[in-house]
This record gives structure tokens, C-alpha cells and sequence, in this order.
């Protein structure tokens, strides 16, 4: 078939249970979290909002899953930008970017499948942490990197 491209997503399932290791990882250590996931082409896949999670945060997660569907994490993408003037006073005005940590995209054999956004806690690195617990189900590595 020409002109057709094959493509891989996250299934339902595997989208719930990351949702549900996130979570989990957020009653660990005490905080309230958004946590959405995003298949391959941004379109939401699973989500959950604890109680407690000021409303904007909503948003912001799913906001942040988008922006890692770039292919990298949030916090690496604002590495990326904050050296560039122009990128840094234009990238962050398209809709649904997101440049603080707590997104990473999900990754299978290199390939991104999705993307995972973590929000409403008080501090960015507890979205991070809660991310990185539910990236634990992927065996790839590479989805879990974050500096």
C-alpha cells in the first residue's frame, strides 16, 4: 500500500495502569495529581483527577503530555528553548505547550507511543516523580530519562 504509514499507540489498558501507578506514587507521598495520558496523535487516552488538584492543573497536565509528544521531556524542552531569545518568548505561546517538568513522552523500541503529563501538585518535582513511577510498566529506558 503506498502512501500508507504504519504506526504504533498505547493501548486503553496500558494508558489506565500507568494512570493508576501514577496515582499510586502521588498517595505515597501525600500530594494530589491531574495525570493524563495522550496517544501518539494527542488525543486523550485515559485520565484522572484526584481531589484536592486546583482546577488549572487540569489542563496543564494534558498540556504537558502534548508538549512531550514532541519526543522529549518538558524540562528537557525547556532546556532546549531557554538559550533562544526567539524560541523562549514564542514556543510558549502555542496552545498546549508546556515547559516545566512533568510531561515525558512514551516511548516502545524508540518509537513514541504517547505521552504522559503529571500536574497539581506543589511542587514541580512531585508531578515528575509521579510520571516517572507510572514510566516504570515501560521497559524501555529511554521513556524514563529526565535530568
Amino acid at each position: 500500500m503506498a502512501n500508507v504509514v504504519k504506526k504504533h499507540s498505547i493501548s486503553s489498558e496500558l494508558a489506565q495502569k500507568m494512570v493508576d501507578a501514577a496515582l499510586a506514587k502521588a498517595r505515597e507521598i501525600g500530594v494530589s495529581e491531574n495525570v493524563a495520558i495522550l496517544d501518539d496523535g494527542g488525543n486523550l487516552k485515559a485520565f484522572s483527577r484526584m481531589d484536592g488538584t486546583p482546577m488549572p492543573t487540569i489542563e496543564i497536565a494534558q498540556n504537558k503530555a502534548y508538549t512531550a509528544l514532541f519526543g522529549v521531556s518538558t524540562q528537557d524542552f525547556f532546556s532546549f528553548i531557554q538559550g533562544d531569545p526567539s524560541l523562549l518568548a514564542g514556543i510558549p505561546t502555542l496552545a498546549r505547550v508546556a515547559s516545566w517538568g512533568g510531561g515525558f513522552p512514551i516511548k516502545v523500541d524508540g518509537e513514541v507511543v504517547g505521552a504522559i503529563g503529571v500536574s497539581g501538585a506543589p511542587m514541580v518535582q512531585n508531578d515528575i516523580d509521579c510520571a516517572q513511577a507510572a514510566l516504570a510498566l515501560i521497559p524501555d529506558a529511554d521513556s524514563r530519562r529526565a535530568k
